[in-house]
This record gives C-alpha cells, structure tokens and sequence, in this order.
C-alpha cells in the first residue's frame, strides 16, 4: 500500500527509479525480518522510509559518493528510532508532489507505451510482473525485459525527476492520460485471451485516475479521462451475457448499470467544464459516454449530439478510428446509408488494414440495409481479425444471422 509513495520519495532523492525501487524491498524484507518479533510500528509507511533511506546512505557511501549526496539525503539520518513522523521522514516536500514528479517519469515519452505502462503498474499499481504479463496477455520475460529496460532508457536518457512546466507539461500530460487509458482499454475490451473483460485492469485504470485527478486537481483533461472511465465502467455488469459472451450496448440491460459510477463520472465530466478550458479529447469523449448514461433505453440515445461530439473530436484529433466511431453515430442518427458513406471511404486506411472492428462496423451497417451476403462475408472477415474468443464467437453468430433461412 505504501510502495509507490515510498518509491516516489526515495526517487527524488537518490534521482533513479530502478535504485529507488530497490532500496524500497530492502526495506520491506527487513520489516519481513523484524515486524515478526518487535510487533507492526504505529506509522508503518514512516518506518519503511526510513529504513529505505539508510539504506540509500549505506548505497551512496560504498559508492564513495559520501560528501556530495550525504547532503541531500542523509542529513539527520543517524538516529537510532527508524519511526518518526511520514512528513518528516519526507523532508519538507509534500508526499504528492513526489507522487506526480513518478508519474510523469514512469509516462516519459521516451518509453514506448508498452514500456510506459508496464512501468506504471509496476511502479504506482504495486503489480508484479506476473500480473502484468497476465493482464496482457505476454510472457512474464517480456514484461522484465521492458521494465528493466524501461528503467535503464530512463537513466541513460538523463529523465529528471520532475514535474515539467508549460508546453512540456502538456506534452507529457497527455503521455500520463494516453498510458492510464490504454491501461483501462485493455481491460475494458480485452485485445486477445478467452475472456471479454478483464475487470481487474480497468478498476487499477480508474484507481490511478483518480489518483492522478487528486494530484493535478487543475487539468481538465485528467478530470474527463476519469469521467470516461467512470461512465464506461458503469456498463461492466451488463456487458456480457451468462456465458461472459459480449453484449452491445444496444442490448444491454440499462438496470444493470451502475449508477454511482455514472454519477460519479458526471461529477468529474462537470469538474472539468468548470475549469473553463476548451474541450480536450477525453473530456468530448465524456460528453459521448454521458449522452449514453442519460439515456434510460437504448432508443432514447441522442445519436445526433454523439455525432456532432465526434465531429469535433475529428477536428482535435484526427484519426480514422475516431471516424469509424462517427460512422457509426452518423448510421444510428441519420441512417445506415449514411454511415455506410463514412465506413467506405475509411477502406483504404493503412491503419485500418487488419482492424477488425471496420469490417465489424460495414457488416452492421449492410445488414440494417438488408445486404446480407455482404454483411456476412464483413462479419466474417471481422472474426477472422479478432484474437479475442469471445468476440470472434459473437462475430461468427452475427455472420451465421446473415444467412437467409
């Protein structure tokens, strides 16, 4: 419970995350050792850094860097109690302020995403590597190798550890929102594996939102990302059917939602509009997935608020995936021949060249227009796409429905 904040305050100090998480265990196993015998300390967090720092002492002396760091970190280290005050174990600096200065380094942009958000689950989640290999779906090896890897570009890369300020911020703000949401689409609608959902990736998703949202309370676009999540988490109940096969949100039994997670995300959607600055992408997205939660069935969705949503969001951010999403509002508001206008021209899309999700949508479409040959040879292309089960089996019986009786 402790680990990230103790993380993030011994890597302020000693200016490496991979050092700072080491001395972190050994601090551990030396409460594994003692705790046993002298009884759990009132303030365990306090004891563990402060263990944590002498041991950064003992690390920086053998190192024969006594004077210069021993001035920074080591002062009034040598008492014999290793339990005072969390505050001022923590020196003077508030404990989020390390919380953020980790999050913007383990987000770095020199990473890959893949790096990025391995490192962000091992480091703010607390999961192991064995998790995070389950979570997605790689072998545990890969998932070390790019945590490892991940610290040393960090190192080598001369990363400081710090909160940037002004256009830099922004840039690795959007870095820190892109790794929590990828997080919580991989649980959300999971990319491979037997399973649809994995519902354990997306509540860590939203546990580190909020986080980030307490620790950057002035960001508009960290109060939208958790509103979106917060919304989209709402629909985990009513997701799948008994079997945990895949239920689309036409289908879906609108009771099931959960309604504190909705009002929760509309909380946070109305946090941001406060703020007073220009929608940002997860804050339209929010607004989309509010348009969802206010309406009590599915043919009381206002599509063509959806549609114009995604129009701007296309003008922020353009992407062919974003307009295969308003294909498909486009299709819901106005007709399927007009979304099928939109799906059409996407065809030629390098990025869409094996996403399933295009054929999956143009076979929507062709069905509602009563072309079923065509909507099931897409839907079948769409499966074929697919590496997750669930969703390739609901695909297949979608293709079967296409094929006259």
């Amino acid at each position: 419970m402790e680990a990230a904040r103790i993380i993030a305050g011994l890597a302020r100090m000693v200016h490496d995350i991979g050092l700072a998480e080491e001395l972190a265990q050994d601090a551990l196993v030396a409460a594994l050792e003692q705790w046993p015998e002298s009884g759990t300390p009132d303030n365990p967090g306090a004891w563990l850094m402060a263990v944590a720092k002498r041991r950064a002492v003992d690390r920086i002396r053998r190192q024969q860097r006594l004077e210069r760091k021993l001035e920074e970190i080591g002062h009034g280290l040598e008492d014999e109690d290793p339990a005072p005050e969390f505050d001022a174990v923590l020196d003077t600096d508030p404990i989020e302020d390390d919380l953020l200065r980790l999050v913007f380094t383990a987000c770095h942009p020199v990473l890959s995403a893949q790096a990025r958000a391995a490192l962000t689950l091992r480091l703010l989640g607390g999961l192991t590597t064995e998790e995070i290999a389950r979570a997605f779906l790689v072998p545990e090896a890969t998932v070390a190798q790019r945590i490892v890897r991940a610290k040393r570009t960090l190192a080598e890369a001369g990363v400081p550890f710090e909160v940037p300020e002004g256009a830099e911020r922004a840039d690795r703000l959007a870095s820190v929102l892109e790794v929590v949401y990828l997080i919580f689409n991989e649980g959300y609608a999971a990319s491979g594996g037997t399973s649809w959902m994995r519902v354990d990736l997306c509540q860590e998703a939203l546990r580190l939102g909020r986080v980030l949202a307490g620790l950057a309370p002035q960001e508009p676009e960290v109060h939208g990302l958790v509103a979106l999540m917060e919304i989209q988490a709402s629909r985990t109940r009513a997701r799948t059917g008994p079997s945990g096969e895949p239920v689309r949100i036409l289908d879906q039994n609108r009771g099931l939602w959960d309604r504190l997670l909705i009002r929760r995300g509309f909380a946070a959607l109305l946090r941001a509009e406060k703020l007073g600055a220009p929608p940002g992408p997860y804050v339209l997205q929010a607004a989309i997935a509010a348009c969802h939660a206010q309406a009590r069935t599915a043919e009381e969705t206002d599509w063509a608020r959806i549609a114009a949503l995604y129009e701007l969001l296309v003008r922020l951010t353009p992407s062919p995936v974003v307009e295969l999403n308003r294909a498909v509002a486009l299709g819901m508001a106005y007709g399927p021949a007009r979304g099928l206008e939109v799906v059409d021209a996407l065809g030629s899309e390098p990025a869409l060249k094996d996403y399933h999700l295009l054929p999956s949508v143009r076979g929507d479409l062709l069905a509602r227009l009563g072309r079923l040959d065509e909507a099931r040879t897409e839907f079948e292309r769409a499966a074929s796409l697919t590496r997750n089960l669930p969703e390739r089996t609901l695909l297949l019986s979608r293709a079967a429905a296409c094929t006259p009786s």
